[in-house]
């Protein structure tokens, strides 16, 4: 079977969606040697190269975000080109603008099947800029437009993978008849408990982190939709605790807020900063350094970074009532239940006072056992042979 991904959701400093097709290919390359795989994504220029058992095509798009270094793939003839002489078994979507349309019109007229994945639900991102701007009635109006749209699109697919039961839910109160679930999973073989607390001694020395610091992590984008401004004023608050735990917060990502961190960091040198972390070991050794990791986020429709650190015997503290909720394996009454910073600076220290070592271990005994990415793919696949043979 011959795989095919398309999407604009790609960047040599993406997360998520690059994850998620990064470990499909090395999946496929154990377990289906023989199947072949795609890619197509936007790049700085027009190029073709071979990895293996899959073919990566980027096509020449300009930048739209010169920190998460995305690109709008505008030259959509180039993809029904591409996708012409490939003429793959299953076309993947992984984005829900121009490119899920014309994956659609060019799998229409090849015959071929296209599935889509429901990576982001892209909808809140406009409803929180409506509601700033323009009052309930907008939002109302705009979700309504959100809610049409989606159906419209949506439906078209042969299949609508989402990472969230409580997200699948919503789509289909929306209109959307084709969905199924599709979590994503973690390599449990790279990102494990610590063996040894040395390592973790010598990333804190690397990094000039006290050993008796309590060390929080964050990592992921630096942008609206990441919450993370809730985040740096809660540790405003944190560093100004006196006679508990001194706290440390290791940022590690980019994007349009990091202006927000260096105004942390000139008011609290307990503030680190990183950049994205490409290598997958040296991510593995900052999550297993880690005490506690804060994932502010309240729009995710899955969460992987937080499914990383606890897989990394990391224990997690967040914002309840995300769709993120399902994946966290400790106990979540701890949690903050307002979006505010001083709901969650008070997460934070009560989660401190816990056994985190103890918490995290059993988390990562629970993802090793439900989210490793051989049974993720194993059931992704056979939603394609399903749509395949139709």
């Amino acid at each position: 079977m011959k795989i095919c991904d398309l999407t604009q959701f790609y960047s040599p400093v993406s997360g998520g969606v690059k994850r998620y097709i990064s470990e499909k290919i090395a999946w496929m390359r154990r377990a289906r040697p023989d199947d072949r795989h795609v890619l197509i994504i936007p790049g700085s220029r027009t190029a073709c190269r071979e990895d293996g058992l899959s073919r990566i095509y980027t096509i020449r798009s300009p930048l739209v975000s010169r920190t998460a270094r995305y690109r709008a793939l505008l030259n959509l003839t180039a993809v029904e080109e591409i996708l012409e002489q490939e003429r793959p078994d299953v076309i993947e979507s992984g984005d829900p603008y121009q490119v899920a349309w014309k994956a659609l019109a060019s799998g229409d007229a090849l015959g071929i099947p296209v599935v889509a994945f429901y990576h982001s639900h892209f909808p809140e991102a406009y409803l929180r800029t409506v509601n700033k701007f323009f009052g309930p009635i907008a939002v109302e109006i705009t979700r309504d437009v959100a809610r049409r749209y989606v159906r419209e699109l949506y439906n078209r697919f042969a299949v609508t993978i989402v990472p969230s039961p409580a997200l699948a839910q919503l789509l289909s109160a929306w209109g959307v008849r084709n969905t199924r679930p599709g979590e994503l999973g973690v390599d449990t073989e790279l990102f494990h408990p610590r063996e040894s607390p040395a390592e973790s001694a010598e990333v804190r020395r690397a990094l000039d982190i006290p050993a008796d610091d309590l060390l929080l992590l964050y990592v992921g984008r630096l942008s609206p939709e990441k919450n993370v401004r809730t985040m740096f004023d809660a540790f405003r608050r944190l560093a100004r605790d006196r006679g508990g735990p001194r706290y440390t917060l290791l940022v590690t990502g980019d994007g349009p807020e990091r202006r927000y961190l260096a105004d942390l960091r000139e008011e609290c040198p307990q503030a680190h900063w990183l950049p994205y972390q490409g290598d997958g070991r040296q991510l593995a050794r900052l999550y297993r350094a880690a005490d506690l990791f804060v994932h502010p986020g309240v729009h995710e429709t899955f969460g992987l970074v937080a499914l990383e650190s606890q897989a990394s015997g990391t224990p997690v503290v967040g914002i309840r009532g995300s769709y993120m909720d399902r994946i966290i394996f400790t106990d979540q009454q701890h949690w903050a239940a307002d979006n505010t910073p001083e709901a969650l600076a008070e997460a934070i220290r009560t989660m401190a006072r816990r056994d985190l070592a103890a918490e995290g271990a059993e988390a990562a005994a629970r993802v090793k056992k439900f989210y490793g990415w051989d049974r993720v793919f194993t059931r992704l696949f056979a939603v394609y042979a399903g749509v395949a043979r139709k």
